[in-house]
C-alpha cells in the first residue's frame, strides 16, 4: 500500500513558526471579526488578502485538481441545492455506478491533461462496506500509484473506514459544512451539523487531510457566511483545503429560484478565507462556470490557489481545460508539478 501524504505546508508553517505572515496564524476568531473583514471596502480587503497570499504562496503557484462522479444521483440526504437528492425531482439517478478500471482511465487521462489531484465523489449519504468500499479503496491505490493526489467525497463514515482508507494512500477526505450552523437546518434536514464535524475528527484521526469548505449564494446573510469561515477558521489544524463554491441553481431543487451571486462576494468569500486559513488551499469550486475571466483572476488575486479542471463537476459545468490553461497563463500563474508527497 501507499502511505498516506506527509504534512501540509500549513500544519508544518504554523508549528514549526518559521513563516513570516502579515497576520498570526489564529484559531479563535469571533463572527464579528470576520464579519468586520468580509464588509471591509473590496479594494482594501484585496490589499490585505493579497500580503498574506504573496507570504503563504510566493510565486503564485495553482493546483489543477479533477472531479468524477463514481456513484451518481439516488442519495438520501436532502439537502436543498442538490441534483442528487432522492427528495428533488431533479434527482440524476440512473446512471452506473462506474467500476475500477473506467475510473483508473479517467485519473489517467486528468493527469495527462495537467491534473495534480483527483477527486471521486459517491452520492451516499455514508460509506457502505463490502465490494462497493473495496472498489473505493482500490480506486484510492490506483489513483496514488499514478502519482496524483486522491480525494474522496462519500459522506459519512466510521473510524475503521477512514482508517482503511488512510491505508489504500487516501491524500485527502471532503466532507463540505456547506454554511452556518444557524443557516444550516434550512439546506438540510437529514444530517445533523454535528454529525458533520464528527466525519471530520474521524478524518483527523486517521491521519487524513481535511478538505472542507461551503457554498453562497443560498440565501445566506453576511452573517452566516462568517459563521462558516469561522468554524473551519478555528478548527485547529485548519483544513489544508477549502473549496469555495457559489451555488448553481438546478431546476428541480428547492433552489432554482435563487438569484445568482454577485461575482464580487464570491470574491470577497476568497479574500477573506484566504486571510483566516493562510496556509489551506482555498479551491475556486462549483460556480465557476458563470464568473467572467477577469473575475476568476480576482479570485486568483485574492487569494485562490487552486481550481477544479475538466469539463463537468459531479454533475454541473465547469470551463474547459483550453480556457483554463488561457486563463491561468493571462494571469501569470503557474501551475504545480504532481507529487506523491504534496497535499
Amino acid at each position: 500500500m501507499i502511505a498516506p501524504s506527509a504534512p501540509s505546508p500549513a500544519a508544518v508553517s504554523s508549528a514549526n513558526g518559521d513563516q513570516t505572515l502579515p497576520v498570526p496564524l489564529r484559531h479563535n476568531w469571533s463572527r464579528q471579526e470576520i464579519e468586520d473583514l468580509l464588509q471591509q471596502p473590496l479594494l482594501e480587503l484585496l490589499w490585505q488578502a493579497q500580503q498574506v497570499h504573496r507570504a503563504a504562496n510566493p510565486g503564485y503557484r495553482v493546483q489543477l485538481a479533477s472531479l468524477l462522479s463514481v456513484k451518481t444521483g439516488g442519495c438520501e440526504e436532502d439537502c436543498a441545492y442538490c441534483p442528487q437528492s432522492m427528495h428533488h425531482s431533479a434527482d440524476v439517478s440512473g446512471r452506473p455506478e462506474l467500476a475500477v478500471e473506467p475510473v483508473l482511465e479517467r485519473a489517467r487521462a486528468a493527469k495527462a491533461a495537467g491534473a495534480h489531484r483527483f477527486c471521486m465523489g459517491w452520492a451516499w449519504r455514508d460509506i457502505r462496506d463490502g465490494a462497493p468500499f473495496d472498489a473505493m479503496l482500490a480506486m484510492v491505490a490506483g489513483v496514488r500509484a499514478l502519482g496524483l493526489e486522491a480525494c474522496v467525497t462519500a459522506g459519512m463514515l466510521t473510524d475503521q473506514q477512514a482508517e482503511r482508507l488512510a491505508a489504500a494512500g487516501l491524500t485527502a477526505y471532503n466532507h463540505n459544512l456547506d454554511t452556518s450552523p444557524e443557516f444550516y437546518g434550512r439546506i438540510t434536514t437529514t444530517r445533523t451539523y454535528q454529525e458533520r464535524l464528527e466525519t471530520l475528527a474521524r478524518v483527523r484521526r486517521a491521519g487524513l487531510t481535511v478538505c472542507c469548505g461551503g457554498i453562497i449564494g443560498m440565501g445566506e446573510s453576511d452573517t452566516d457566511r462568517a459563521g462558516l469561515l469561522q468554524v473551519l477558521a478555528n478548527l485547529d489544524p485548519h483544513p489544508e483545503s477549502v473549496p469555495i463554491n457559489a451555488l448553481v441553481a438546478v431546476e428541480g431543487t428547492p433552489l432554482e429560484q435563487q438569484e445568482p451571486l454577485d461575482p464580487l462576494e464570491l470574491v470577497r468569500m476568497v479574500a477573506t478565507a484566504r486571510m483566516l486559513m493562510p496556509f489551506s488551499r482555498v479551491r475556486l469550486s462549483a460556480g465557476r462556470e458563470q464568473l467572467s475571466r477577469e473575475a476568476q483572476i480576482l479570485c486568483l488575486q485574492a487569494g485562490a490557489d487552486s481550481i477544479f479542471y475538466g469539463d463537468t463537476l459531479l454533475t454541473t459545468g465547469n470551463p474547459d481545460v483550453a480556457a483554463d490553461r488561457a486563463l491561468l497563463a493571462a494571469a501569470g500563474v503557474s501551475v504545480e508539478v504532481p507529487s506523491l508527497n504534496t497535499v
